[in-house]
């Protein structure tokens, strides 16, 4: 038996769900990646610590509604990233279904997309998860258990990533920034959590969602004085998804 198919068999099981479809995505990313670079002042830090197999568990700070599609067109790799559920509906959330996207209930304990995460990984792709779960200062001053959850269950590396100028101060976290605008994107150096064996006890996975901020919040710090790019501040309105 394989690793990869021992994996989907230990707890939470995944071996029952289809492997996330992505092809539809990489004409998009073609066309995206060179639109934001016409539209932005953008640079890439340190792109080459980026992982070029296996899975990885990306992990920036969230700023604004540039950031998804930003990462998504830009990352040296396809990514599969987690939203919102209402922002499935229609047409647009089948185009997210088949670009391979994975929609969240976040008024409960959305058992599948937990497990649609860790498939991904499992699968030896890439998960862009935003572990402060909502956008705002982008400091990392708040990290929920999420990605310390996903990183003790399948042992992904996690990359962090500091996003600079995906909001202007005083802007909307609904919004875009304008037209060129400078946004930086840092990669940092990835890191890894010890697998932890089923069961794993709250309290494990919110003391290593606090290592896990420790490093975040390093980086984030570390890229702004590397770049001289501050982060926007508290935003006026806060998220409504909050």
């Amino acid at each position: 038996m394989t690793a990869e198919l021992t994996g989907h068999l230990e707890l939470p099981r995944t071996d029952d769900l289809a492997s996330l479809p992505y092809r539809l995505a990489l004409p998009a990313r073609t066309v995206a990646r060179p639109y934001f670079r016409r539209k932005y002042r953008l640079t890439i830090h340190h792109e080459d610590r980026f992982p070029r197999t296996g899975p990885v568990l990306m992990s920036p700070n969230h700023l604004s509604l540039l950031d998804g599609p930003l990462l998504g067109a830009i990352a040296p790799r396809m990514l599969h990233q987690l939203g919102k559920i209402e922002a499935f509906g229609g047409l647009q959330g089948r185009l997210l279904r088949m670009f391979g996207q994975i929609p969240v209930d976040r008024s409960t304990y959305d058992v599948l997309a937990v497990r649609q995460s860790i498939k991904v990984l499992r699968d030896g792709r890439v998960l862009n998860i935003y572990p402060e779960g909502t956008r705002g200062a982008g400091d990392f001053r708040r990290i929920r258990t999420g990605v310390a959850y996903l990183a003790m269950v399948t042992g992904a590396p996690i990359l962090p990533v500091a996003l600079l100028g995906t909001r202007l101060p005083h802007g909307d976290v609904e919004g875009f920034p304008p037209a060129g605008s400078r946004v930086d994107v840092v990669y940092g150096e990835p890191f890894t959590i010890d697998r932890v064996p089923f069961p794993r006890r709250h309290s494990d996975v919110r003391a290593v969602a606090d290592q896990i901020g420790d490093v975040l919040r390093a980086h984030v710090r570390a890229a702004v004085e590397a770049t001289g790019h501050p982060l926007p501040g508290v935003p006026d309105k806060k998220d409504p998804d909050e």
